[in-house]
């Protein structure tokens, strides 16, 4: 059965670490045990794109709930699994690897407080179809959630292409980050410092990776401090970046696994934030 408590928001990614550590949220994390550990990984070419890309995805079971973490391909080693199959919560927090902490916290924070209408979240269907069609409604939850005028550049960290597309189609510029570099679909290059570009930009849009990787943080209190709207797109930390509402991040499109890359059928992604947001 779900454990369900109060939802409150937390002014930093390490402030709200502290308080689940503390068992401020729900039941002692050191009681609550993850059963399955796996990762997922994903190569994809959409029909009609020039490029692709890969995914790699640690996901740790805790009860009902699925936490994640994206990581870079190959990046994780395989005794990362055994370290986190039968371990508690309270000891994954601690774990070395940073992808690890974060899939843990995600799992506990989704077993305390899933995604309902009690907790603010707010379901947008996605229909069934193809990857790329599905890509793109994915694509369009996530934009809906950014309230800027035509003509506003949006730096997006963690470059999707069907992001870019749906930003175009707003008439809303945009400077793409991806610590992986290269090229988007349209031959534009990537930047690997999405930081030292965020002064150049209105707002900001963010994958959950970032949180995996340590970058998130520093892009939270740069749109904290300069006013920006902050939107996420959470794959990784689905249930982490909606406890940072109001402190820097303004929305949440939030969607655990199974992910729209996994399943042809219908889904559902839900929304936190700019609750005027188009359905």
């Amino acid at each position: 059965m779900t454990t369900t408590a109060a939802f409150h928001t937390f002014h930093a990614y390490d402030d709200l670490v502290d308080r689940v550590r503390a068992g401020a949220l729900g039941p002692d994390p050191a009681t609550r045990r993850i059963a399955v550990a796996f990762t997922t990984r994903q190569a994809v070419r959409h029909d009609g794109r020039g490029t692709g890309y890969r995914n790699e995805v640690l996901s740790l079971r805790l009860a009902e709930a699925v936490g994640s973490c994206a990581v870079e391909p190959g990046e994780l080693p395989d005794s990362a699994l055994d370290d986190c199959v039968g371990a508690d919560v309270a000891h994954l927090l601690e774990h070395p690897l940073l992808p690890v902490r974060v899939a843990a916290l995600d799992a506990y924070l989704l077993h305390v407080t899933p995604h309902t209408p009690e907790h603010g979240a707010r379901p947008v269907p996605l229909p069934a179809g193809s990857s790329l069609e599905k890509s793109r409604a994915r694509a369009r939850a996530v934009v809906e959630l950014l309230d800027l005028p035509a003509g506003a550049t949006v730096l997006v960290v963690g470059v999707v292409n069907s992001l870019l597309e749906a930003l175009r189609s707003r008439g809303l510029g945009y400077l793409p980050s991806d610590l992986k570099g290269g090229t988007t679909e349209w031959g534009e290059p990537v930047l690997t410092d999405a930081l030292a570009a965020a002064d150049r930009c209105d707002a900001l849009l963010v994958s959950g990776m970032t949180l995996g990787n340590g970058t998130f943080e520093p892009l939270r209190r740069h749109a904290q401090t300069h006013g920006k709207q902050l939107v996420a797109f959470a794959q990784t930390g689905s249930a982490v970046l909606p406890r940072l509402l109001g402190h820097g991040v303004s929305a949440v499109c939030a969607e655990p696994y199974p992910f729209f890359w996994l399943d042809g059928g219908p889904g559902t992604v839900h929304r936190y934030g700019r609750p005027g947001a188009a359905r």
